[in-house]
């Protein structure tokens, strides 16, 4: 097992932090943020897929508008020989970054050319993303500058670059080993993933890899170099959202676990349940249960290493944020393993080295003063909550299932540690909600019946006119505001008044939750999902972009109407 780099991170958090990093003015000073998936960003001079450069103009809108987070979806390396496989949720690697979100015209040396510009312009003006052919493209024009790079690197980016490498050391080594196997691998009709590679390619340590890496070294240099600007032009990102007066800045997502055939298992397979899949059992929500594809770390090797191989991982998330969400929170307790080739009926519960890990999580968010976000949704153990709770973790709550029978709690309900919104990537957007538009999908792609379309359509009906009630209830909305949005329960296929997207979005800043995140789909008035759990070739998950392009976002009525209600019921305090 290679942990030289990582055993130096674990001892670094053993003892110390009983609870995690929350700051002391946020019991006074309630904040949001702006939330938003980075490929999805559209803007006059990206490459067809939001980038950092778009992220960093983000910052600069959200930052103006009042707000005092960006949150982001997981930025962990994917499979760049396999662009396709594009859920930020499924990575090959949480501790390295994901390079298709390089802006490569801010990369030193970048020359730009006619032909470059037809094809990103091209790219640009798709509705979806091409991941091939963005990613194709920025590989192409980023191993030109990085075979110039002694005419155009300045002797300041050479010295950083060396230090970069010298800092992450082995595993920034093994996981360029990875991708410039994985390129070599897919370009000979192999899979971009090791499990379906040569035997001989299947371990970091056999003679074959050791040959292909004496041989491929400047290869190996170049996905080093792409690690490297991915870093920098995040940590710029994250300088650009605290100079414009963000408090917290940055907050990155934290997947639940890695691809069972990326850099992360090939890396450290000892570290791995190698075989085994994570997901949940059978229940209302899914008659089968779910496998979410993701192999686990091993909870006997978390204990015995200090939780290693979390502690690099977690960490490697909070470098440049100020919060950080982790996804399925519950893996920290438990997690539900499903052996391979098996349906989920036939998994098992699994505990995890709990006090460890959140000892673990505690120690680093002291030490990059970063607030924990654990989403706490689906299968919630009995009293994990309030043990998330004494470790300062926030909850996620989601206004769409707050609910007390057929009624939604008002925002007094909600608990101070938490963190409110009205949906999640998983969700449909507020207007598609309104619509029952996510209903009409799912009966579409065939996730459920007639009778149950028609059920839920029947259950929706009656929250749209919970909801007035919740609004004027609160104070989120007037009398005569309410009488206008009555309207809308009558037909909701209509378009929504302004005042109501300004009246939902009150209610969750009027909560005293610590954060509230707004969705740059609702700001854009987006009606499209962006993930369809359960779905792969039935919808294109992860690709739809903004309607709005960045350098129009500021200037939309809808965008003012929100982020107005929001920023006035939680001022911004210098």
């Amino acid at each position: 097992m290679t942990i030289d780099k990582v055993t130096t991170v674990s001892e670094q958090v053993r003892g110390g932090a009983s609870r995690c990093f929350l700051p002391s003015w946020l019991d006074a000073q309630p904040i949001w943020g702006m939330a938003l998936q980075l490929y999805e960003v559209r803007s006059n001079r990206n490459w067809g897929i939001g980038d950092f450069c778009d992220l960093m103009t983000a910052c600069d809108i959200a930052a103006e508008a009042g707000a005092d987070f960006v949150g982001l979806n997981p930025l962990h390396a994917l499979f760049m020989a396999d662009p396709d496989r594009c859920s930020p949720f499924s990575p090959s690697s949480r501790r390295f970054l994901n390079p298709i979100y390089i802006a490569v015209d801010e990369v030193e040396g970048y020359v730009p050319s006619d032909a470059v510009s037809a094809k990103t312009r091209n790219l640009r003006e798709t509705d979806i993303v091409d991941y091939r052919e963005v990613a194709a493209l920025k590989m192409a024009v980023l191993r030109r500058i990085w075979t110039d790079r002694a005419e155009t690197q300045s002797p300041k980016s050479r010295e950083a670059f060396r230090l970069y490498c010298e800092e992450n050391g082995e595993p920034l080594r093994l996981h360029a080993l990875f991708e410039a196997l994985s390129m070599e691998m897919a370009s000979r009709g192999f899979a971009s993933g090791w499990l379906q590679w040569p035997q001989e390619y299947r371990h970091p340590e056999t003679g074959a890899v050791d040959d292909y890496a004496r041989d491929h070294a400047d290869e190996i240099d170049f996905h080093c170099w792409l690690q490297w600007l991915c870093e920098e032009q995040l940590a710029q990102a994250a300088g650009i959202a605290r100079r414009a007066g963000m408090r917290v800045g940055l907050y990155l997502d934290f997947a639940v676990g890695e691809a069972p055939d990326g850099s992360a298992t090939w890396t450290d397979q000892n570290a791995y349940v190698i075989g085994k899949s994570v997901g949940a059992p059978p229940d209302w929500f899914s008659a089968y249960g779910q496998d979410w594809g993701l192999t686990p770390l091993s909870p006997h090797v978390l204990a015995e290493t200090g939780c290693a191989a979390f502690a690099a991982s977690i960490e490697a998330s909070m470098r440049h944020a100020g919060a950080v969400r982790i996804d399925h929170a519950m893996a920290l307790q438990r997690l539900f393993f499903i052996p391979e080739g098996r349906p989920p009926a036939e998994g098992e519960y699994v505990d995890f080295p709990f006090e460890q890990l959140m000892r673990t999580l505690a120690n680093l968010s002291h030490e990059r003063r970063t607030i924990v976000i654990g989403e706490d949704l689906g299968v919630v153990p009995p009293g994990f909550r309030d043990k998330m709770e004494e470790w300062n973790v926030l909850s996620y709550r989601i206004a769409y299932f707050e609910k007390k029978d057929r009624d939604f709690i008002r925002p007094k309900d909600y608990p101070p540690l938490s963190i409110a919104c009205l949906s999640t990537h998983d969700l449909p957007p507020l207007r598609a909600w309104w619509r029952g538009d996510d209903i009409r999908l799912r009966q579409g792609i065939g996730a459920i019946d007639e009778q149950m379309a028609h059920d839920q359509a029947r259950e929706r009906a009656i929250e749209r006119t919970a909801i007035m009630e919740a609004l004027r209830d609160a104070g989120a909305a007037s009398d005569d505001e309410i009488a206008l949005f009555a309207r809308s329960i009558e037909n909701p296929e209509a378009d929504l008044p302004l005042a109501f997207w300004a009246a939902m979005h009150r209610f969750l800043a009027l909560t005293p939750s610590h954060l509230t995140a707004v969705r740059l789909a609702d700001l854009t008035g987006e009606d499209r999902p962006t993930n369809v759990p359960g779905t792969v070739e039935s919808y294109p998950n992860w690709r739809f972009k903004a309607p709005v392009p960045l350098e129009d976002l500021s200037r939309s009525d809808l965008f003012r109407t929100i982020t107005e209600a929001v920023s006035q019921t939680r001022p911004r305090h210098a």
